[in-house]
Parts: structure tokens; sequence; C-alpha cells
């Protein structure tokens, strides 16, 4: 069953990892107010994120990056099956292997980077390579966006909240600064899970510092993550 969104469907069944809630809050909250003319989505998976941020703005040059051969072929076909098919492109590859001839600076970097956490459980063992994040290190990462965003450049992550300090020091270690960061809770009550983080090359004192509950009780969203996902989800 593929994944409907409101302008686009995903297919995800040869895919390790499926669409969840970190990719579209991610896809729906980084921000475009560079308005940015070429766009990497690192890690791409299904392409949910290059294809939510063909939706919201007109990029010319939207690349994504897979180095799993089924995710690679089936985000092509999520990409040749969307509105945007002329302006979305994979590249079936690795990071090291991407960063070796840079052929371009991207205005805006986007990853949704594969991690562990400690309540998972692995399935099976595609999922557990998706999820690792030995299969994408979060120092390879930050040397590739300080590498390939350009000089007015976005950077932009969902990470686990617990490795935010962490994550933070080592992109200030490649010139690149926090600007604007949400911290995301399941409910009002259960702690911070995940850190949404804007980075730029520019160091800022005034970082924009925040939090978004998605959920009141179980199924009823809060008016803050209605809005943020109604361009995108269904029922929304």
């Amino acid at each position: 069953m593929p994944f409907q969104f409101k302008q686009f469907s995903v297919e995800q069944d040869r895919c390790a990892m499926k669409i969840g809630t970190d990719a579209v809050l991610l896809g729906a909250w980084t921000p475009l107010d560079n308005y940015p003319f070429s766009v990497l989505d690192i890690g791409a998976g299904t392409g949910v994120l290059a294809l939510m941020i063909a939706q919201r703005i007109g990029a010319e040059q939207i690349d994504a990056l897979e180095i799993d051969e089924n995710a690679y072929e089936q985000c092509v076909d999520n990409f040749e099956n969307s509105p945007w098919g002329d302006r979305l492109f994979c590249f079936h590859a690795g990071l090291d292997e991407f960063m070796e001839e840079p052929e371009d600076e991207y205005d805006l970097i986007i990853s949704n980077p594969p991690f562990f956490t400690e309540d998972y459980t692995p399935e099976d063992e595609l999922r557990t390579q998706a999820r690792f994040t030995q299969a994408l290190p979060f120092e390879d990462l930050i040397e590739a966006a300080a590498l390939l965003l350009s000089e007015k450049g976005i950077f932009s992550v969902i990470i686990p909240f617990r490795d935010e300090a962490n994550f933070i020091a080592m992109a200030e270690e490649q010139e690149l600064y926090p600007e604007k960061i949400t911290r995301v809770k399941g409910t009002a009550t259960s702690p911070i899970k995940r850190s949404l983080i804007a980075f730029s090359r520019t160091a800022t004192t005034e970082i924009a510092i925040d939090e978004l509950i998605i959920e009141i009780t179980r199924h009823q969203y809060t008016p803050e993550y209605t809005e943020l996902t109604r361009d995108f989800y269904l029922k929304m």
C-alpha cells in the first residue's frame, strides 16, 4: 500500500525504513526562507523529504542520495510518479563517493539520518542496518554538509534529543552553527524525544528555540502539529 499524501503518494515496500513522523516533521518544518535553488537530501530512502520540499518550493534542482539499491530504485520510481519528476534526481551512491568530486553547492541540505533508539527492537537485518548510525555516522554527515553547503545555505536535520549537544558541537567544529531548534515531545507530559535543527554558516547569539508537542491524547493532535503538517497529511 502506498503512503498517500495530499499532493503525492509514496511506495515504500522495497525500503527498509518506512515513512514515519520524523520524516514528515522534518520535511514540513525545514526553513525555506533562503529560497533554495538547489537541494540535496542525504540518505533519501523513499524520497519523501525531497518530495515534500518539491511541494513546498519551486527549487529547480532537487537531488537525493541513496546507497541501498532497492531504496534507490523505489526513490526513482516515486520521483517519476510525482508531479515534480522533472526537478527530482536520485544518485545511487554512498556519501563518501558523492563527496569525492562534488560538482555543486546546495542551498539546502536535508537529512533524516538513521540512528538507533534505546526503545527499539530490530525486526529484520535491513531495517537494522537502515537504523544503525554506522550506516551514516553523524561526523560524516556534518563533514558532507560543510563541504557541499552554499554560502547562504541551510543544513536541516532531525536527531534524537539526547544527541543534540554533541551534534551541535561537532557541527561548530566544521563552522556550521544552529539558528533554529525545535524540540519535539509526543505529549505534554512525555520527555523530549527529537530535535529539529537548522544550521547555517553564520554564527548567531540569538538561536530561535521552541518546543512542539504532537498529541493532546492518542490520535488527537495539537493545533501546532496540525498546522505544521496540514499541507501533507490527508486527514489534517
